[in-house]
């Protein structure tokens, strides 16, 4: 090999390794789309990667051919079934799931979530705008601004993205008529305002033939702005978490020996260097950086962004869950916030039922105790309301059971963020971003006392247990539990019976029987039951309490083997005979709505630790049964 051979390999080695590495290091943009139905979303991601040469010659192959077979253009390349993969999107051509695609530039690299349009897959939207920096809004040149558009704008300006690329397509079919165009802009621009979207740089587009996607056309000689692809190239993001502290939720305490101890996770904000004094939160605990440890060695330095795992100088209490922070400027700490909420669950959400709140790597146990307002997203209007369907947003109070470093959405999204989680089924109910904290959370403690519930039931000769009698009206809970009552009374032990009926003419008086009003019913009931327990005494509570959720969220206010769930099993149709108030014949005949067992669910308890079948046993022999169980 002669010189020159020699130096062009070398030449050309150089020239890839240059590759290599700007391909490694250029950054990445998230980005949605999103708009109404037939905007064209799926169609401007599937021109983007095919006039970016993002395509192998299978996939072109494939699309050229599932066209013919699918597509909605008459045989021509229908570029949104490059996105659109379920077959239920192919054949209505919709978009329903949220589909992530990943492609690159020379200058940047991109993940795109391509959102339904429909009302009824807004949560689905809601979901790929949650990690998103841009959002690219669709509007048809025809049609204007829609109730989706807006409907979506919104949940963009509640999800903090700042910057939006107004994409108005199907320019083609308005002639280019600068006017639309205008008049479009001048709308959103005023929608964008209310909203707080700083950022709008509009666009007159046609993705179907590409005009302005990939470079500016000759079709909007008027248009001097950026192409979409050009925007989406250059555009940089505003990140409040810069001008934050060192934050990083311990995902995961590293021990892989006795002598190595270390706290991994992804840094949210700030960055941090051996040496900085850190702060462990909830706990307060305070040390130092010794180590930046990563896969191939340790660290000087490490920011946003960066995985690591940190060894501190002393030996702190760290969980899963927990914030290291920068001891100078660390998060707050709180229990209860004010917080928008998106509604994901097909069952309403009604104040009072607890849920899991996951935010970050924490995971704490939660209730919606208001509901300050509902808004509508079309307009922005403050609307009251007492429980939120599916879709439906508003600005809640919420209670933890337990403080958590937070931050407001705005200025962290991972310390900001959270969904709810249904307790019984696990699935996600609701996407929210905590607003503030409530400042009485902070100014209440508990008052210690010297005289524990311990010493109150040894000084009555007992244990103190809650009995949670529950079943349909009529099926004999309040008889059994007097029956109960009197049988303790007699015995010298210390009971007190707690009665749905007699509860409702004081303590619960202003509630009616709404689902929303059981809920709070029960909530009040559980605590008080939960206060006469802590006074030593045997509680009988006789209550329909026709939910599960409700039901385990009295258990979960007692210990271990405090709480006694006792099903009074009696089918309806012996209930209504039993009936001697009218009650039924009253809800039968629509007197009373929201009757249990008639137009109103009753939930059997799973796993009750009594059942009583009051058709097989008289009432006396099931409140022997009970005592048995009290006593044991």
């Amino acid at each position: 090999m002669d010189a020159s051979t020699g130096i062009a390999n070398l030449e050309a080695e150089a020239a890839v390794a240059a590759y290599l590495e700007q391909h490694e290091t250029k950054g990445l943009l998230r980005f949605i789309t999103c708009g109404s139905v037939d905007d064209g979303k799926s169609t401007l991601i599937g021109r983007l990667l095919h006039d970016t040469k993002r395509l192998f010659d299978d996939q072109l192959a494939a699309l050229e051919s599932d066209s013919r077979r699918h597509g909605t253009q008459n045989g021509e390349i229908d570029y949104a079934l490059l996105v659109d993969g379920l077959s239920a999107e192919r054949e209505q051509g919709i978009t329903i799931d949220v589909a992530y695609r990943f492609f690159s530039t020379d200058k940047r690299k991109f993940i795109v979530a391509d959102c339904p349009g429909h009302e009824q897959y807004t949560r689905n939207m809601a979901t790929g705008a949650s990690t998103a920096d841009v959002a690219v809004v669709l509007v048809d040149a025809r049609k204007g601004l829609l109730t989706q558009t807006r409907r979506h704008s919104y949940i963009v300006s509640l999800l903090g993205i700042r910057h939006v690329l107004l994409a108005v397509n199907k320019m083609d079919l308005v002639g280019y008529d600068q006017a639309v165009f205008d008049t479009i802009v001048a709308g959103y621009r005023e929608l964008a305002a209310q909203l707080g979207i700083d950022h709008v740089q509009a666009v007159p587009l046609s993705a179907l033939k590409g005009d302005n996607l990939i470079e500016r056309s000759a079709a909007t000689s008027w248009y001097d702005g950026p192409s979409v692809l050009e925007y989406l190239e250059t555009v940089e993001p505003s990140r409040d978490e810069a001008g934050l502290g060192f934050r990083l939720p311990v995902q995961w305490v590293n021990r892989p020996n006795q002598d190595f101890r270390g706290f991994a996770g992804t840094i949210v904000a700030g960055s941090v260097k051996p040496g900085d004094a850190v702060v462990a939160l909830p706990s307060g605990r305070r040390s130092q950086v010794a180590r930046i440890v990563v896969a191939n060695g340790d660290l000087e330095r490490a920011a946003a962004g960066q995985a690591v795992t940190l060894t501190l100088t002393d030996e702190l209490d760290i969980s899963r869950g927990d914030v290291i922070a920068g001891a100078g400027q660390p998060p707050e700490l709180s229990d209860q916030f004010a917080a928008h909420l998106l509604w994901m669950g097909e069952q309403p959400l009604l104040p009072g039922r607890p849920y899991w709140l996951k935010i970050g790597t924490r995971t704490v146990g939660a209730t919606v105790t208001e509901i300050k307002h509902k808004v509508d997203v079309n307009t922005q209007d403050k609307l009251a309301a007492k429980h939120l369907e599916l879709n439906e947003v508003a600005l809640c109070n919420l209670h933890l059971d337990q403080p958590i470093p937070f931050e407001a959405y705005r200025d962290n999204r991972a310390l900001g963020g959270f969904i709810l989680i249904d307790r019984l089924s696990n699935a996600t109910a609701a996407a929210g971003t905590l607003e503030f904290a409530l400042r009485r959370a902070g100014n209440i403690h508990w008052q210690h006392v010297d005289v524990d519930k311990a010493a109150r039931s040894t000084s009555k000769g007992q244990v103190a247990r809650c009995v949670w009698f529950t079943g349909l009206s009529g099926s004999g809970k309040s008889t059994i539990a007097n029956l109960v009552d009197k049988r303790l009374h007699a015995m010298g032990r210390h009971a007190f019976v707690l009665d749905g009926d007699n509860v409702r003419h004081g303590l619960n008086k202003d509630l009616g029987f709404t689902d929303e009003d059981r809920v709070e019913n029960i909530r009040r009931v559980a605590e008080v039951a939960r206060l006469m327990t802590e006074a030593g005494l045997i509680v009988l509570v006789s209550f329909i309490s026709p939910f599960r959720a409700e039901r385990r969220m009295a258990r979960e206010l007692f210990g271990d083997g405090e709480f006694i769930e006792a099903f009074v099993d009696t089918p309806l149709d012996v209930a209504e005979q039993r009936d001697i108030k009218g009650l039924y014949a009253k809800a039968r005949a629509g007197k009373i709505p929201n009757f249990t067992g008639i137009d109103s669910p009753y939930e059997p308890p799973e796993t009750a630790e009594l059942v009583l079948d009051t058709v097989a046993e008289s009432a006396e022999a099931l409140a022997e049964r009970v005592i048995r169980r009290l006593l044991d």
